[in-house]
């Protein structure tokens, strides 16, 4: 049997230049660009809507780097050390982490409220890597606003190190098979698993945490790096070797790819099934395409992704990707009204940050580069040596010391004052519950101008859900579909089916606009779905979100356009009494549903007062009967 400790008779030919430098052209470069998508994506909401993204391209990125290590380690030692791997992996990911827990979880307790829901088990997530398993069987959603959870951003840090776990161990059992094109037709087959896997989970319509989250669904991106490690390992080493007219075609397609992905962040939302069913296996492949012309001897892509200004964002990349997400909810928690107006927003994206490259450049000069030079050990060595140093660092490291226990402490009373659900979820809570009784009958006595609540169909999202118990008590028999992290964009597709179930009733209420942009053409289909026989009432949006002004301003304009259209204004009922929301702004309380429900009947009431519609007979235009 073979040894997979020692090399096989073809074990990779990995060139003594690679060998010799653990730098890989390129890296750092397409590293900053995935971290300033991931940046924008979520500090600036809007601006790029697939910016998420840069996830899967940091996913390409630890698949390609990690197995190029082992690779090298392995035809450098002739064998792989497993402990030592793991080790290395832990003193470069752990540190930092637990810096920003505890940083993170004292502002979240100085701050309070709805940002200290489920903290216990967030901390553990984070310290653990298994983050997105926890928020799996949590059943939280990463697409649902209402509650954002402080460490979030861990779950792909999560993803990556169960890979780092398996990994060394795969690759120990694949070096075993003496040829290689059988074991990147290994590696390359479970990226494909992975990925059909992702692709056939997914339910159009339907929240896609799961396969998104899942290590097993959303591991082809390391697995794609993994596959691309093995192939470049038998590249030749000098430019020499290198047919000049391959080199010249892996530069264009390099830079294809990288245009590629800038179009893919700015036209793939993460709603709808195409980033799951192909969007982002597309993202991963051209990552890697990048990787490979990067890696091509002499290649001007590699050296122009390693530009001072790149490589510097790169180089601090993990750093910004821990710490942007967290400020910013602890952020958005304390300012809740600078999300109101996009002015608001844009300076609370600008703060978040510039604290978290602040943040990200003090963890790398003073915990990550340290730990990675000296090791865990010997930095604490010399850190508890504090007293042998100059007044200056006594002074730092008592401050260190101070810093790590207060905060310390902090975190844990956060933890402890976890409320258990976030205010916005109660009321969400307290709707749906209201939906599983069996709605109030409409009295004879209802005033017959205005249609009764069996006369109404209301579709909405997690807004209108909150608000169900006094929407049936100012409506009884009215029927309410709503749910969390609706769109416009499902409205056709729920009211046709209504309409074909003959279900849906003469007048259709619409609650949507609040989780993303709406356009004119959905409410025309929406118009044209429901027929000219039935009255539509189209509810604005409060939420202080980038896109709410041009939702207001869209459903505004429809409901001016049309006579069998009318607008609910429930920003502009709500907005002098904001205190009747939920801490988020968004969800009303029970007060805050009265004047929903307020809002609601005015516009009802302005359908009721139109004049009925004259014909030509009624002008006296028409030919009178011989």
């Amino acid at each position: 049997m073979t040894d997979p400790t020692k090399p096989p008779a073809s074990a990779p030919e990995v060139s003594a230049s690679q060998a010799s430098t653990s730098r890989i052209p390129g890296l750092d470069g397409l590293r900053a660009i995935a971290v300033t998508a991931v940046l924008i994506f979520h500090l600036m909401p809007g601006l790029l809507p697939g910016g998420y993204i840069g996830v899967d391209v940091f996913f390409v990125i630890s698949g390609f780097l990690i197995t190029t290590l082992l690779l090298r380690e392995h035809q450098r030692t002739g064998r792989i050390a497993l402990g030592s791997f793991w080790q290395r992996r832990a003193r470069r990911l752990l540190p930092a982490i637990g810096v920003l827990v505890i940083s993170c979880g004292a502002a979240a307790w100085l701050v309070g409220g709805d940002i200290l829901v489920n903290l216990g088990w967030q901390v553990a997530g984070a310290l653990s890597f298994s983050f997105n398993w926890l928020s799996i069987a949590d059943g939280t959603s990463y697409f649902d606003h209402t509650t954002p959870e402080l460490f979030r951003n861990l779950w792909s840090l999560a993803v990556e190190e169960q890979f780092y776990l398996l990994w060394p161990l795969l690759v120990l059992a694949l070096l075993t098979i003496p040829r290689w094109r059988v074991r990147l037709a290994v590696v390359a087959t479970l990226a494909a698993v992975s990925a059909l896997a992702m692709a056939v989970l997914v339910v159009p319509g339907q929240d896609v945490t799961r396969v998104y989250f899942g290590t097993d669904t959303h591991s082809f991106g390391l697995t794609i790096g993994a596959a691309l490690a093995l192939a470049i390992a038998r590249w030749p080493a000098g430019q020499s070797a290198w047919p000049r007219r391959v080199r010249m075609s892996l530069a264009p397609l390099g830079w294809m790819a990288i245009v590629g992905i800038g179009a893919i962040a700015m036209l793939m939302p993460s709603a709808g099934a195409a980033p799951y069913r192909g969007g982002l296996v597309l993202v991963a492949l051209l990552a890697a395409l990048v990787i490979a012309a990067a890696s091509v001897p002499g290649a001007a892509l590699g050296r122009l992704l390693d530009n001072a200004p790149m490589r510097w964002v790169g180089e601090r990349s993990y750093g910004l990707y821990l710490w942007h997400w967290p400020v910013w909810v602890i952020l958005a928690a304390a300012l809740p009204t600078w999300q109101a107006s996009d002015a608001g927003e844009w300076a609370l994206g600008g703060l978040a940050l510039t604290i978290a490259v602040v943040a990200a450049t003090a963890s790398y000069r003073f915990i990550e580069q340290p730990i990675r030079r000296k090791g865990l050990r010997a930095t604490l060595v010399a850190y508890t040596r504090w007293w042998r140093q100059p007044r200056w660092r006594v002074v730092a490291a008592a401050s260190v010391t101070v810093f790590i226990g207060a905060t310390s402490t902090a975190t844990l009373a956060a933890i402890a004052e976890d409320p258990g659900e976030g205010s916005a979820q109660h009321e969400i809570e307290r709707g749906q519950a209201a939906l599983a009784l069996p709605s109030p009958e409409p009295t004879p006595e209802a005033p017959a101008v205005l249609p009764g609540g069996d006369q109404i169909t209301a579709v909405g999202d997690s807004v209108m859900l909150a608000v169900v118990p006094e929407l049936q008590q100012n409506f009884p028999g009215i029927s309410v579909d709503a749910v969390v992290s609706r769109q416009m964009r499902t409205a056709p597709d729920l009211l046709r089916a209504q309409r074909d179930a003959g279900t849906l009733r003469s007048t259709v209420v619409l609650g949507l606009g609040t989780n993303g942009p709406i356009s004119t053409q959905t409410l025309d289909e929406v118009r044209q779905i429901i027929g000219s026989d039935r009255q539509l009432v189209i509810v604005n949006v409060q939420a202080p979100r980038g896109w709410t002004d041009e939702v207001n301003a869209t459903l505004h304009e429809f409901a001016d356009r049309y006579r069998d259209v009318e607008l609910a204004n429930w920003q502009g009922a709500i907005q002098p009494q904001l205190h009747l929301l939920a801490g988020d702004q968004i969800h009303a309380t029970s007060a805050g549903g009265v004047v929903y429900a307020d809002a609601l009947r005015g516009a009802l009431q302005r359908l009721a007062e139109l004049p009925p519609v004259l014909d030509l007979a009624d002008y006296g235009l028409a030919d009178l009967p011989q």
